[in-house]
């Protein structure tokens, strides 16, 4: 019987940052896992802010379920914004983080993980104006490339993306 292949879910909205999505995405596919983009409605195509990214979504949110991933990647931009505002991503995460698989954060992506209630107690960086946020709510934030926790793994904006994907990728490994 062959190895399971590992699943990320990626929870996506429009506007989310370019690269913050390309580069992870690229590099998870590359070491040969498979991504669903995961978004309100299945294939709608997705446009990132600075409008150089355009993807697909493979999935709607209410076709799946937490248990069917292996790890969770949250995009930048003003994706998680968008996406906090649904209590079906917000419950997604808030699961997925129950099961205690990798969940990998960038930028505004923490949003997403204080909208869930999840972040008083946990170590974690994210883009400078949403550290403030993160503090006001009881994490605990480091101003760093990348800051792990348990399960996560969160960076704090495109300069970091090297550092994060790889970070993400051995977490897999």
């Amino acid at each position: 019987m062959a190895d399971k292949k590992i699943k990320i879910a990626c929870l996506l909205a429009k506007d989310f940052e370019d690269s913050e999505f390309r580069v992870p995405y690229d590099r998870l596919g590359k070491a040969g896992f498979d991504v669903d983009v995961i978004s309100a409605h299945a294939n709608e195509e997705l446009v990132g802010k600075q409008g150089s990214e355009r993807i697909e979504t493979d999935k709607a949110i209410d076709q799946v379920k937490p248990d069917q991933y292996d790890a969770l990647l949250i995009p930048g931009g003003y994706s998680p914004d968008k996406l906090r505002a649904d209590e079906r991503f917000v419950d997604f995460v808030r699961k997925f983080d129950a099961l205690k698989r990798p969940i990998a954060a960038v930028c505004h992506g923490p949003q997403l993980l204080m909208a869930a209630g999840l972040v008083k107690g946990r170590t974690l960086t994210a883009w400078k104006t949403v550290q403030g946020d993160l503090k006001l709510v009881g994490a605990i934030v480091k101003d760093e490339p990348v800051v792990r926790d348990g399960n996560w793994i969160t960076s704090r904006q495109p300069g970091d993306l090297e550092k994060f994907a790889e970070a993400f990728v051995q977490t897999l490994h």
